[in-house]
């Protein structure tokens, strides 16, 4: 039986390995089909603290690997594919696998899924000039142009952060009317730095060997077609959590994100969780790796106050 199983990797799960292992309980964690989340699809990484000069994305996840494996975390590259947590200790089922393991305590960890449009050649391009997170990234296209797609609150977000960073910011819409809150939209379209671009629609990346050059968009009132060059191009279109596995046992709100009580804690004594898949507002490395301390703590604070 496991003390403390992890599912999902990236700073959150990582973190809540580290601290679990450093109590001598001998965290196991199942990485899934993406070790390392979302962060392996980032080239630099320049503000998450202690790396003067910055960090490759996949070299951090590496890092943090070989840090919680150090301090005695076991690392399963699997994906747990079911999970009841009905009653202690908890069973869960890895996928292709008929035999289930059990835990006393689980850390969910699964993270959140950046959506984006079905293009051809999105995944070659994340990192070389396609993005999904401004606050990221922003930074490598300052003084630069950049389009931002989509019509929420977020892309509302993304587009006044970009404007403070870019020399020029387009925000492209599929609809001529705006999702967006009535105050962030009045607040955009003030700006002298973003030009709005609707009803358009992204139809295809244009791009060379060194990565992204621009973005094709097609009218969807007349079907005009136009070349955008951009050095940036940032999607705006929500997350997806990762929580369906969850659902029947975790108190999920509307969007899917899992309702976390105090200190990472969820409804069910012994599961905690860390990260994106409970963050809809920050969905940042450090978050997560502070979610993820919390997280580990707390399972260690349950297991010598229940075993």
């Amino acid at each position: 039986m496991n003390n403390v199983t992890i599912i999902g990797t990236g700073p959150a799960g990582l973190t809540a390995a580290i601290y679990s292992a450093r109590a001598g309980l001998q965290p196991v964690i199942y990485t899934g089909l993406q070790h390392g989340g979302q962060l392996t699809t980032t080239t630099v990484i320049e503000n998450f603290p202690g790396f003067r000069d910055g960090i490759t994305g996949p070299q951090l996840m590496e890092d943090m690997t070989e840090q919680a494996k150090r301090v005695g975390t076991e690392v399963i590259h699997k994906k747990i594919a079911r999970v009841d947590l009905g009653q202690r200790p908890f069973t869960l089922w890895v996928d292709g696998e008929k035999r289930p393991i059990q835990s006393k305590t689980v850390v969910i960890a699964t993270g959140a899924s950046a959506k984006t449009l079905g293009l051809e050649s999105e995944r070659e391009l994340m990192g070389k000039g396609l993005s999904t997170c401004a606050t990221c990234d922003g930074f490598f296209y300052r003084d630069k142009k950049v389009v931002v797609i989509g019509g929420g609150d977020s892309a509302m977000e993304e587009a006044g952060y970009l404007a403070n960073l870019c020399r020029e910011v387009i925000l492209v819409h599929r609809r001529s009317t705006f999702r967006a809150s009535t105050i962030m939209t009045e607040r955009i379209k003030a700006s002298q730095k973003v030009e709005l671009m609707t009803p358009f629609v992204a139809k295809r990346l244009l791009f060379n060997s060194e990565g992204l050059t621009g973005v094709q968009l097609e009218n969807t009132a007349n079907n005009e077609i136009c070349d955008i060059k951009c050095d940036g191009l940032f999607y705006a279109i929500g997350h997806r959590p990762n929580s369906e596995m969850f659902a029947s046992w975790i108190d999920l709100d509307e969007q899917g994100y899992i309702r976390a009580t105090e200190h990472c804690a969820t409804k069910v004594p012994g599961v905690f969780v860390a990260g994106d898949i409970a963050d809809p507002v920050f969905r940042q490395a450090i978050t997560a790796a502070g979610m993820g301390c919390q997280a580990g703590m707390q399972a260690a604070r349950f297991i010598e106050a229940n075993y």
